[in-house]
């Protein structure tokens, strides 16, 4: 996937206005629209004015495009960094709602078809603040917001209470967008995971008419570890040991999020053998019923030949096991 500067693409500078941004675009869109222009690339330039127009026209979409800086370069091979996106409190979402929201036609209208680096940064988020729109035409209660915040793996074993700073942007009164914060105090529940959302009631827009404010929904990611990694409920870890004890067994001491444990290592273990420890992952939640798995994946530590002695003990090795071949399964010979 390559990157779009989409400053670039209006011919704006970043430091443009929003009045700026509208005029760049309206000036393009005549010279490029498909059914105006006799220019051969006319109709991928209107899809790519029409793109960029999305994205810096939103000053909810704009900040948060600003933040991956001014260094990457168009054309770029480009990924999203992992939670580019924790801490923007965005308008609209529902729980749950993935990319394309509930299904339909999509809310940009006939002339926004949106590229596969619009759909990785925004697709779930523009496209749930389209669905919700409707809402407001039959309700005076508030929009809902929805944001990412990430928090410790210690959090979700013991359950805290934290106080988390989002940031919403706002256009300014001479046309820039500015970001402003917010502090809340929330509750982290045991056992939560990844994906997960919190429902914070009446933390989202205020209503109108003296209507009841809409919901926050708090997306729950976790801040990287150094020592564990979790995919869903379950939880591993690597753990490094010497050859003599995968090979002989042994007894030792290895992390858990909730302590240290000892571990027997059952003799002739290998690299990459995975041990269980049954429910010692993510703690069980009303929802779940059950608590995850923790997952200990044995590393082989070899020690450094660093000392006349310690080579010596190499060679005899090399001696001893002489006719040992490790590749035997690619070459065929034993």
């Amino acid at each position: 996937m390559k990157y779009k500067d989409y400053y670039e693409t209006l011919g704006v500078p970043r430091t443009a206005t929003q009045d700026d941004i509208k005029k760049a675009y309206r000036k393009l869109a005549r010279k490029y629209h498909p059914d105006v222009s006799k220019l051969a690339d006319a109709e991928q330039r209107f899809k790519e004015i029409n793109e960029a127009n999305e994205v810096l026209k939103d000053a909810e979409k704009r900040a948060a495009y600003d933040q991956m800086g001014s260094n990457w370069k168009a054309g770029q091979d480009f990924q999203p960094p992992p939670n580019w996106d924790a801490g923007f409190e965005f308008r609209g979402g529902t729980p749950g709602g993935g990319v394309g929201g509930s299904g339909g036609a999509s809310p940009f209208g006939a002339d926004f078809d949106p590229s596969d680096f619009f759909e990785s940064l925004f697709g779930r988020r523009a496209r749930a603040a389209g669905g919700a729109s409707s809402r407001r035409t039959v309700s005076t209660q508030g929009e809902d917001h929805h944001a990412k915040t990430l928090i410790d793996l210690e959090d979700a074993y013991q359950g805290a209470e934290r106080s988390i700073v989002l940031r919403v942007p706002k256009e300014t009164p001479d046309g820039r967008v500015a970001l402003e914060e917010r502090r809340l105090d929330v509750h982290i529940p045991r056992g939560i995971r990844p994906g997960q959302q919190l429902r914070l009631a009446k933390q989202g827009a205020a209503g109108g008419n003296g209507g009841p404010a809409g919901d926050l929904y708090l997306e729950i990611a976790f801040n990287p570890h150094p020592l564990f990694r979790v995919e869903g409920a379950d939880v591993y870890v690597d753990l490094p040991v010497t050859p003599w004890e995968a090979v002989l067994g042994a007894a030792i001491d290895a992390p858990t999020p909730e302590g240290t444990v000892q571990l027997t290592i059952p003799k002739g273990s290998a690299q990459g053998r995975k041990l269980r420890l049954k429910a010692r992952g993510l703690p069980a939640t009303r929802a779940s019923g059950t608590a995850g798995d923790l997952y200990v994946v044995l590393t082989i530590a070899l020690p450094p030949a660093d000392a006349a002695k310690a080579r010596e003990t190499y060679e005899a090795m090399a001696s001893t096991f002489a006719d040992f071949n490790p590749r035997a399964a690619l070459t065929g010979r034993p």
